[in-house]
């Protein structure tokens, strides 16, 4: 066990999914201007603007059009159809296409490989873990640092609709206890927390050494919704205090946080300090930039500017506290003309987000990459 406390740990030739469709592009600033924020401030914070994106060449575009210097990719689809001895050619192609891009891959979110079986501890989660951990050693010798992860069994991020009227008319998601229950439970039938902190103990001790060693950060994501359980299935990562537990498990400086602000909000927690807690403590690796009304058993996704966070007060704390890491915008309302099947990740809401973001931050002399 580990000795954590609050106070001590204060293609081109490889298969991708397709991304959603294209956005105008707002004004970006220009590098000059970039590159003396950076230097200038006496702030310490290390921000890095970041994307997530599918191999689309036009997100990719509007990505670099609007200033975005750092993407996050996903790389389970591609390397479930390699062999293990692929892997790092694999990254290696995937990170020299997207520097021609202009882009720096900041990290991988989701599971780099299947999972399945680790997360419900099923017959095979050996053989998912090795997968697993070679993908991590490849990782760290191409230089991608982070790995965005989550341990949600059964059911991944879940919403009972997603065609809520926000702002103008744009569409969002929500989140009901009660029509989640509605539908019953999943093929999995019923499955306590304590066999999930069971499962997560048991892949934490094998894959967390060799993270450390690789150096890359394994930066895990927070159940969302927060709410255990759900629809029979027993969600864990629901609390700040659940993520103290985790560290623990396995102490390593690797062994962190990716911090999405809105479940945090949902779980019923004080942002702000969790938020200075795991950064100061250096266990914030990732920011989920996002928003929502409500919490725990109803909420729904706001524009980034229409919700009850202080957005700009957010920003402030992870750079006065040294947060030294990507922070992209999440979950964004669907916008006039967009596939409605993009369920927050359409790139209209994305560009509008990045702009707001650049706002409060050159507004309170926060540097960014």
């Amino acid at each position: 066990m580990g000795n954590y406390t609050r106070r001590t740990w204060l293609e081109k030739n490889i298969v991708f999914t397709a991304g959603a469709g294209a956005a105008s592009a707002i004004s970006s600033i220009s590098a000059p201007r970039a590159e003396e924020r950076a230097v200038q401030t006496s702030k310490k914070g290390n921000i890095k603007l970041a994307m997530v994106l599918h191999d689309d060449i036009i997100r990719m575009k509007i990505s670099r059009q609007i200033g975005v210097n750092h993407a996050i990719i996903y790389m389970s689809e591609t390397l479930s159809k390699i062999n293990r001895d692929q892997y790092f050619d694999a990254f290696k192609k995937i990170k020299v296409y997207y520097e021609e891009a202009g882009l720096t891959i900041a990290g991988v979110e989701g599971h780099p490989v299947p999972a399945e079986r680790i997360v419900l501890g099923l017959h095979g989660r050996d053989e998912e873990i090795t997968n697993y951990c070679t993908a991590l050693e490849a990782m760290g010798k191409v230089g991608i640092p982070m790995c965005c992860y989550n341990f949600m069994a059964g059911i991944n991020w879940y919403r009972t609709r997603f065609d809520v009227p926000e702002r103008g008319g744009a569409l969002t998601s929500e989140f009901n206890y009660r029509d989640a229950e509605q539908q019953g439970l999943t093929e999995w039938g019923e499955i306590s927390e304590e066999k999930i902190w069971d499962n997560i103990t048991y892949f934490l001790e094998r894959v967390i050494p060799v993270a450390e060693k690789a150096g890359v950060k394994m930066a895990l994501h927070p159940d969302d919704p927060p709410i255990s359980p759900l629809r029979g299935i027993g969600r864990i990562i629901v609390s700040a205090e659940a993520y103290r537990r985790v560290m623990n498990i396995v102490d390593s400086p690797v062994n962190g946080v990716t911090f999405c602000q809105a479940n945090f909000r949902a779980m019923g927690e004080d942002i702000e300090a969790v938020a200075r807690e795991f950064t100061e403590g250096g266990k914030n690796f990732f920011v989920h930039f996002r928003d929502i009304s409500g919490k725990g058993e109803y909420f729904r996704e706001t524009f980034h500017d229409n919700g009850p966070t202080d957005m700009a007060r957010m920003l402030q704390i992870y750079n006065d506290c040294g947060f030294d890491g990507p922070i992209r915008p999440d979950h964004a309302p669907t916008l006039e003309g967009e596939n409605e099947e993009s369920r927050g990740y359409g790139m209209m809401g994305k560009v509008f987000a990045i702009g707001y973001m650049k706002g409060l931050m050159e507004g309170q002399d926060i540097p960014y990459q």
